[in-house]
């Protein structure tokens, strides 16, 4: 199959890009880099000795995007670009507007010119805001609290929409929950740019030095340990999840939303716990006041994606923790830069 994949280049996109590739699919990567690294991309072809086309471009610039999609012409595209920070959504709400919104509708447009029915969105459990109940199934109220999950949210409604007015359209909207871990060889992993905005990529360069101690936001919660519980998968799990959605797409039409997570919630110490264990020393962390909007407690029922997707997560907390350290121990600073490795 010819999968054209948006955001590529970025943590999960190089994760499902290796599996795609061992899966013997054709693809076209098409990235802006504005918050990934070329070098994956070249780590990814020798990691899976394969290679594949590759297009330095932004979503937000429909002319290339219709350039890209004619002439790799494929039978589906994989969704991963968009900016994804919350606290910077707040701060930047048309930034995010014009990327996640407008850049989506850009690609359906195209998708259309190029005859392609078929998508995978990377969406996000942020759609769903404050827990009316727990788990968070499908059918709870669509409620984000921030500018990035209402673009999420937005998009969701867009590309339904889309499938409603495209005859044979078939649409599969991934709600992530908390991605964490590495890929097993430690050639590939998450490399933020700037301050992590998540608990284990901080946890992770606290461990390496790169940072002096973590924060942990409030240890009065109604939860095991006081301190805030979440549902963590394995990126490589979450990896499998969009091929199985693929999969999914090619023996389904209409728009399905659907968790992925594990179903289970880790709390922040333990997370810790486990990275120490990973890492063989301790963790300096403190207890500082809780932010605000921060919850008790978030996690998936993942009873729709075991059903439609045949898909169910298999790693633990442990892998979770033990493929990190091997990242960030053979990359402290994350990838290097090698302006190189930007090439169509």
């Amino acid at each position: 199959m010819k999968v054209f994949v948006t955001g590529g280049a970025g943590y999960i996109g190089t994760h499902t890009l290796l599996q795609l590739l061992a899966a013997g699919h054709e693809l076209c990567v098409f990235d802006n880099f504005s918050n990934a690294s070329p070098v994956a991309l070249t780590r990814v072809r020798q990691l899976s000795n394969r290679d594949f086309a590759q297009v330095e471009g932004d979503i937000r610039d429909a002319g290339a995007l219709h350039r890209a999609l004619a002439d790799f012409a494929p039978d589906a595209v994989i969704h991963f670009a968009g900016l994804k920070a919350v606290g910077e959504s707040n701060e930047k709400p048309l930034l995010y507007y014009e990327n996640n919104v407008t850049g989506s509708v850009n690609l359906l447009a195209a998708m259309d010119a190029a005859g392609c029915r078929r998508i995978v969105f990377s969406s996000s459990a942020t759609v769903y805001g404050e827990a009316q109940y727990l788990p968070f199934d499908e059918d709870h109220p669509i409620a984000p609290t921030n500018p990035y999950g209402r673009t999420k949210a937005m998009v969701e409604g867009v590309i339904a929409d889309w499938t409603k007015a495209t005859p044979n359209a078939s649409a599969v909207l991934l709600r992530y929950f908390n991605p964490v871990g590495a890929h097993e060889s430690g050639r590939i992993g998450e490399d933020p740019r700037d301050i992590p905005n998540n608990l284990m990529p901080f946890v992770a360069q606290v461990a390496v030095g790169r940072r002096e101690k973590l924060s942990i936001f409030g240890d009065d919660y109604d939860t095991r340990d006081g301190t805030g519980e979440r549902d963590y998968i394995h990126v490589v799990d979450l990896a499998a999840a969009h091929l199985a959605a693929l999969a999914y797409s090619a023996r389904a039409t209409g728009c399905e939303a659907i968790n992925v997570g594990t179903g289970q919630s880790i709390t922040v110490k333990e997370l810790v716990a486990a990275y120490e264990a990973a890492c063989g020393h301790a963790i300096s962390a403190y207890i500082a006041p809780r932010r605000s909007g921060d919850v008790a407690s978030s996690y998936a029922a993942t009873a729709k994606a075991e059903q439609l997707l045949k898909w169910r997560a298999e790693l633990n907390v442990n892998d979770m923790c033990a493929s990190s350290w091997l990242w960030q121990s053979d990359n402290p600073n994350g990838y290097p830069i090698d302006v190189s490795a930007r090439r169509r």
